[in-house]
């Protein structure tokens, strides 16, 4: 039997989970300033050209944290001056939801021959730094919103990629100057904390959806409550039992769930997230579902900034592509 009192010492600094709640909404203002003007925010833009060189980082680092749009182009193509505009338009008015990297292809053929790429324009998607085709030519808008949605839905329903969308017509109304008022949480945020440390995880749990039933998006409330659910269901299983089980019944999708529930805890973070890679791979339906899902459930107890929850997010990519 797990011991009451469990922690998440080891896993995640709970400490630094309030500061890095301030750093992203700092992030977000300057992005809503972005998205209102089309100048850098933090050095990350939402339409940006693209190289050989900087194609690493520039896409792939940066689709495990929000889809990259790749619109393949040339000067000498008139159809992808059409395309082009409509793309560039439509990242803006999707403000952070996906970002649209362009490329041309005279000056980067090696990319051009790597995506397999057949004529101009051409458009994909890197997801988790995993290539998906979208569609050539000059498609009209109402198919490219389609397509777009369909991409941040995927996104974020198969990887837990959200962007950082924000509102440019609120960011408009107030500027990133003016600081939102922060609401009264962190009494309860305090409270929430106590409690988990304390093994009182249900007092915990119900401490923290009090705060994200008036503020959805709080990261502390989120990860807090994403920490003492786990806990919960951990608290009354034997490891032994549960590890024997895993190693007996691979096939088993409940039990790899519980045994990377346990990993987690232990601090196995790897281990956790592979298996469950694995079990995806290995499935299919409501078991491949069932695995996906809590994997989802365990990057959010890491948090998405974490580089291990970034390498699974891409090996969840290659499982289900």
């Amino acid at each position: 039997m797990q011991p009451r009192n469990m922690s998440m010492s080891g896993v995640v600094d709970l400490a630094a989970v309030k500061a890095a709640g301030e750093a992203k909404q700092k992030a977000e203002q300057a992005r809503a300033e972005a998205a209102r003007t089309g100048a850098p925010a933090g050095g990350a833009q939402l339409v940006f050209d693209v190289d050989e060189a900087g194609f690493q980082q520039d896409v792939l680092q940066r689709s495990t944290e929000v889809p990259v749009v790749i619109d393949f182009w040339a000067e000498w193509c008139e159809p992808c001056k059409q395309l082009g505009p409509l793309l560039e338009r439509l990242a803006t008015e999707y403000a952070g939801k996906f970002v649209l990297a362009k490329i041309d292809v005279d000056a980067n053929q090696m990319l051009f021959q790597q995506f397999g790429v057949q004529g101009i324009p051409a458009v994909f998607a890197v997801v988790a730094g995993q290539p998906i085709p979208l569609f050539q030519g000059a498609a009209p808008e109402a198919q490219i919103r389609q397509v777009l949605d369909q991409l941040v839905q995927a996104a974020e329903q198969q990887f837990g990629i959200v962007g950082a969308p924000v509102d440019a017509s609120a960011a408009d109304e107030q500027p990133a100057e003016q600081p939102k008022p922060a609401g009264p949480y962190d009494a309860l945020l305090e409270a929430a904390g106590t409690a988990l440390d304390a093994g009182d995880l249900g007092g915990a749990i119900q401490a923290y959806k009090n705060v994200l039933s008036d503020d959805p998006a709080n990261p502390e409330a989120k990860l807090g409550l994403a920490q003492a659910e786990l806990l919960r269901r951990v608290q009354d299983l034997d490891p032994q039992a549960v590890r024997k089980e895993a190693a007996d019944a691979p096939a088993d999708v409940a039990a790899q769930i519980r045994a990377a529930d346990l990993d987690l805890v232990g601090g196995h973070v790897e281990d956790a997230f592979g298996r469950l890679v694995d079990t995806v791979r290995r499935t299919a339906g409501e078991d491949r579902e069932a695995a996906r899902v809590r994997l989802l459930e365990l990057f959010e107890v890491i948090g998405a900034e974490d580089p291990r929850v970034t390498a699974a997010r891409t090996a969840l990519a290659r499982v289900l592509f």
